[in-house]
């Protein structure tokens, strides 16, 4: 298990989820484009993604929905997922809440 993270039981039939936080590191915040990579990746996922911040909730199935928590650097999000590979999915949306985007490269 990495760093912030946790196993919860859900559901009836004994299913996992796995909660982390991430705190943002871009110095722009979540924008438009950091937005869309974290949709791609939500979209492709099978399973349920929840991201939770202090100004609301979204399901990375909309970059508006994302955009809209208005994620600034140093936020912290509370990213739940579950589903098949729930612990490796978790890490990569928590290591892309946290990268350094850099648009356009220098």
């Amino acid at each position: 298990m990495f760093r912030n993270a946790r196993w919860q039981e859900v559901g009836a039939e004994g299913t996992k989820m796995i909660e982390a936080k991430a705190v943002v590191q871009n110095e722009a915040g979540i924008h438009c484009r950091p937005s869309a990579i974290l949709v791609k990746e939500g979209c492709a996922y099978s399973g349920e993604i929840l991201v939770t911040a202090e100004s609301g909730s979204c399901t990375l199935t909309s970059a508006l929905q994302c955009i809209m928590l208005g994620l600034e650097k140093g936020a912290e999000v509370t990213i739940q997922v579950t589903g098949p590979d729930e612990e490796a999915f978790c890490k990569k949306l928590v290591d892309l809440f946290e990268y350094h985007f850099d648009f356009p490269p220098q």
